[in-house]
């Protein structure tokens, strides 16, 4: 689960690494060292620098954590990830995409309202189990929820941006 209200980027980024290494996932599993790690990760993904090194535009932690931060982390396995937005009107379109890089690996997923992304989850895996790090466990996503946009994640429903691997 999330420790605070910003750092739900920080907690989908944290279980997909431990999604990733398993050997990882045991090390931060204790009490207090998962809220620990995403603090930290929060703190690495709005600073000056990415996971790699590479200079990147810092962004004020209270807004949360931008795509192109969760897409340079992704990319720090070896896989280029990007963000991609969701086309309102080819949702359909995106969901399929995600669908296919999920049977890959955990697609970090930002939700919002009709204005604004205001929200992280990640897709599990191609069925669409959902984690939500706002309540710490997955939950499912219908399709007809995502291509209607009424997931109701959080609150938030409208889909706004995949963090994909470049190719899917």
């Amino acid at each position: 689960m999330q420790p605070d209200r910003r750092s739900c980027g920080a907690a989908v980024a944290e279980v997909a690494r431990m999604v990733d290494d398993p050997a990882y996932a045991e090390r931060v599993s204790g009490a207090g060292m998962f809220a620990a790690a995403v603090l930290a990760r929060h703190r690495a993904l709005t600073g000056p620098t990415d996971p790699l090194g590479r200079a990147q535009l810092p962004w004020p932690p209270a807004l949360g954590t931008p795509p192109w931060a969760i897409a340079r982390d992704r990319s720090a396995g070896g896989t280029r990830h990007v963000a991609r937005p969701v086309n309102p009107f080819a949702r359909a379109a995106m969901l399929a995409r995600i669908r296919r890089a999920a049977a890959l690996g955990p697609v970090p997923v930002y939700v919002g309202s009709r204005l604004l992304p205001r929200h992280v989850v990640l897709v599990l895996d191609p069925d669409l189990s959902t984690y939500d790090p706002a309540v710490g466990r997955p939950v499912e996503v219908a399709d007809a929820d995502f291509v209607a946009a009424t997931m109701g994640l959080a609150g938030w429903s409208t889909p706004w941006f995949a963090v994909l691997p470049l190719g899917t």
